[in-house]
């Protein structure tokens, strides 16, 4: 994977989820260090522009960010980005978000698409942390994606909404890159994990078991727990969606630009409203 041709790149993954407080970030630091372990290339976008947390669950003091990338936005290639990104201990690269949240208006689409598209070049996976749902700036994400990682848990709101987001998602044609990440399975919930697949009309979820204490506490100290807790049952999971993930990848090839989610979620609101 380390030898791509220029007409091939890495697989871009978008780890969304329709509520907060789910564990997209603690998700997305650890599946990119089990990844990494594989001795592959791995980069992480932060993608709440407002509100991001990757700096804080990697301890990484980041003096750059994509707000920086603005202004050299016309001359940025894969060679130039790289000065924009910080280094982990692990291995895995990362371009932070905003230090403020006022700094969010000044990343619009063209950049993400162009950050995603140069990283790709660079890196066998690029992972990014989203915001919560559909709001705009994270449609240039979802667009983009090979594949999208739509976390939920067994809490009954949590799962309406995710209900929600994977229908709006699949009225765009979008289903077949969306797979369901369960986190907190073995939390205690009137609703059974296995029950799930039902509920979502989905097949095949990944599982993640519940242990509050050790991903809280990972994420205070800055630490992944697949890097210093590798044996819990919680790392093992991360480390099996690595494998799983690795194992039936295949590098896509750049695709023709179509039309954006966000025209598309315009039209379908559009022809709703006409049709009423």
């Amino acid at each position: 994977m380390a030898h791509r041709e220029k007409s091939q790149r890495g697989e871009i993954i978008a780890v969304c989820s329709a509520k907060g407080g789910v564990g997209r970030t603690v998700l997305t630091v650890n599946l990119a260090i089990a990844l990494r372990k594989k001795n592959i290339q791995i980069s992480v976008v932060d993608g709440d522009f407002q509100f991001g947390d990757i700096g804080l669950a990697l301890d990484i003091q980041s003096t750059l960010s994509i707000k920086d990338i603005v202004e050299e936005a016309d001359s940025l290639d894969q060679y130039s980005l790289v000065n924009f990104l910080n280094k982990h201990e692990s291995g895995i690269k990362v371009l932070s978000a905003p230090d403020r949240p006022e700094y969010a208006d000044l990343i619009n689409e063209p950049i993400i698409d162009k950050v995603l598209d140069l990283l790709a070049l660079e890196h066998d996976y690029v992972l990014a942390d989203t915001g919560v749902g559909l709001q705009e700036k994270n449609l240039p994400f979802i667009e983009k994606a090979d594949q999208i990682l739509l976390v939920t848990t067994l809490e009954m709101a949590t799962l309406k909404n995710t209900k929600l987001m994977l229908e709006t998602l699949e009225t765009l044609g979008l289903e077949d890159k969306v797979q369901i990440v369960i986190n907190r399975s073995t939390m205690t919930s009137v609703i059974n994990a296995g029950d799930v697949s039902g509920i979502l009309g989905i097949e095949s979820p990944y599982y993640i078991p519940n242990d509050f204490n050790v991903a809280s506490q990972s994420l205070n100290i800055g630490i992944p727990f697949v890097i210093n807790q590798g044996k819990t049952d919680i790392s093992k999971a991360y480390f099996k969606m690595a494998e799983q993930l690795t194992s039936r990848r295949e590098i896509m090839v750049f695709k023709q630009k179509e039309p954006s989610i966000w025209s598309k979620l315009f039209q379908q609101s559009k022809r709703i409203k006409e049709g009423g």
